[in-house]
């Protein structure tokens, strides 16, 4: 017997404040990584119940609501996520780079945040052979954490990992265990991200420019200075005709005239005009 209950309700209202928050959807088989999660937070709270929990939650959003979000949110991502984002990457941006960078022959896309590898492979399943073979294409993923950095590098994933891919992205980018319960991202994916351990809040050694940058669901744990320091560090290492694209439940202040907001949380260089 477990030590708290959770109820079909309590999971339904964590999960709501998830997606709010964050943009995560919490499915059936998240449940045991949530039970784990927040049992956590109600033994370091005090607290006897997942139900006297979210009480506190809604009563001390200030005191408790980072670690909530930090305990459920820390390394939980998934392939496609925020799935408009790589629609706009494959219908608006490789075309405009495939103009672009003609001379060049060169793009280089950031990935800030990485965790566990799902958004870098993603972005490369995304491009994936829409440049020319003698391109130089480029995905750098970073992220604070060595640990969810080496399991990135390895590029495997349970079955319940890859549930939001279809049977062509599955077929065509991954290679599956013989019991079908693990699935290896293929060597050629694999080739077209270089992961790095990266602090945001320290200086960042590489130079640039990168032609996008993917910085989502990263912001919501910093103030706004940080967040408008990395706004315009981003600003500076990102292509005259670079884009960023951010978490959906983050924003950007109207104060960023730097930025053009394409919406849904997309954005470009202000200062650039598509040819």
């Amino acid at each position: 017997m477990k030590e708290f209950a959770l109820s079909d309700t309590d999971f339904k209202a964590i999960s709501e404040k998830v997606y709010k928050a964050c943009g995560i959807v919490l499915g059936p088989h998240k449940r045991e990584m949530v039970y784990s999660r927040l049992a956590r937070r109600i033994r370091a709270t005090g607290l006897s119940s997942f139900e006297e929990y979210l009480s506190y939650l809604e009563d001390n959003p200030e005191a408790e609501f980072s670690s909530f979000i930090n305990a459920i949110t820390t390394n939980l991502t998934s392939f496609f996520r925020e799935s408009h984002h790589f629609d706009y990457l494959q219908n608006e941006v490789i075309p405009l780079l495939l103009k672009h960078n003609q001379q060049s022959k060169r793009v280089r896309i950031w990935s800030a945040g990485c965790s566990t590898g799902e958004e870098p492979y993603t972005i490369a399943m995304t491009i994936a052979g829409q440049f020319p073979k003698s391109w130089d294409v480029k995905i750098l993923a970073t992220d604070l954490d060595s640990n969810v950095l080496d399991r990135a590098r390895r590029g495997e994933y349970t079955a319940s990992n890859v549930t939001g891919l279809s049977d062509s992205h599955l077929k065509l980018f991954f290679l599956k265990s013989n019991d079908g319960t693990l699935f290896k991202v293929k060597p050629e994916l694999q080739q077209m991200v270089h992961f790095k351990r990266l602090n945001l809040l320290e200086p960042w050694p590489m130079k640039g420019p990168f032609d996008v940058v993917f910085c989502r669901n990263v912001l919501i744990y910093f103030d706004k200075d940080t967040k408008d320091r990395l706004f315009q560090g981003y600003y500076n290492i990102l292509a005259r005709h670079g884009h960023l694209f951010i978490g959906h439940s983050e924003s950007m202040g109207k104060e960023h005239v730097e930025y053009k907001s394409l919406g849904k949380t997309m954005y470009r260089k202000a200062n650039y005009e598509a040819f």
